[in-house]
């Protein structure tokens, strides 16, 4: 019943290739055009350049604790959505674990597009580990955004007033890095209590397989930090670095692409878990690499001018 809950769990139900249930399809219409009502009765209801629900003023005596707590007040609610969203998402994708084989059934090429995605294993762990890989991919979306508020924050001007007092450049963005690099944690850390909660089965094997995806979404952070540093105009670039890991970890095992073009994501080279083999060695080299583009970003925006 928990698969009702998503839009993916939509899909499953409508059985394609199976015994079809075309009454499927009109949800996802009415559900775009239900949001899209909401949507315009809001913006109806609110000035131009203002949120729905009025800001209110902070209190009268500042209460940040520092550049660090100015990070988190800025990022907390983009995080909280995130987690809240990586919960719920495991929860589905758990819940789905059990029926996979019911799922795919005789349909040997979708079978195959798991077991690439997935690992050689069972269906079962494969299905897991492709699921696990997939919210991987998407959390280096999160690490991306949250480290390119660092260019919000300097393109806006919010950052030269911040930087005009005893705040360092580096202090004041180490606070932004922590709730980036940190939350990329927190949520592959709930998406895997969701997964146990939804699947009720080797916990810890799950969370450690969500984890492991940590070590490849700071890498795609320390690519957003270094191009931050170096290049800040170019830093919306980590944004196609990003897209193209996504496309490559989606449709490169459905198009049977080369073991060579899959490489070329940072997530190809971890450990197929749950089900494979667990190797630290891919795990600590990417976290190397995250740690030396991080060290290089943060040196090239020492030694730059604010948004050049």
């Amino acid at each position: 019943m928990l698969t009702w809950l998503s839009p993916l769990g939509w899909l499953e139900n409508l059985r394609p290739f199976a015994v079809e249930r075309w009454w499927v399809l009109p949800l996802f219409a009415a559900a775009a055009a239900l949001q899209a009502a909401v949507a315009y009765a809001l913006a109806g209801r609110r000035d131009v350049g203002m949120s729905f629900l009025p800001s209110r003023p902070g209190p009268a005596e500042g209460r940040l604790g520092g550049a660090g707590g100015l990070a988190w007040r800025l990022q907390r609610g983009s995080l909280l959505g995130w987690s809240v969203g990586f919960f719920l998402a495991g929860l589905v994708y758990g819940a789905m674990t059990t029926g996979a084989a019911r799922l795919v059934g005789d349909n040997d090429q979708a079978r195959q597009i798991i077991q690439r995605m997935g690992g050689r294993a069972g269906l079962t762990d494969a299905f897991l580990s492709a699921m696990v890989g997939m919210l991987g991919m998407v959390a280096a979306l999160y690490v991306v955004a949250s480290v390119l508020r660092l260019s919000g924050e300097e393109t806006s001007g919010r950052a030269e007033p911040v930087l005009a007092s005893a705040v360092g450049r580096l202090r004041w963005a180490a606070g932004h890095l922590a709730v980036a690099f940190g939350g990329s944690v927190l949520i592959m850390v709930l998406a895997g209590l969701g997964f146990a909660a939804g699947y009720g089965q080797r916990p810890g094997a799950v969370l450690g397989a969500c984890l492991v995806q940590v070590a490849a979404v700071w890498m795609i952070g320390g690519v957003a930090v270094l191009l931050h540093g170096l290049l800040p105009r170019a830093a919306v670039a980590a944004w196609a670095v990003a897209g193209a890991v996504l496309l490559l970890g989606w449709i490169g095992p459905a198009l049977d692409a080369p073991r060579v073009v899959l490489d070329l994501s940072p997530f190809g080279h971890l450990p197929k878990l749950p089900g494979g083999e667990m190797t630290w060695g891919p795990v600590g080299v990417l976290v190397g690499i995250a740690v030396v583009l991080v060290a290089g970003g943060l040196a090239g925006s020492r030694r730059r001018d604010l948004a050049a």
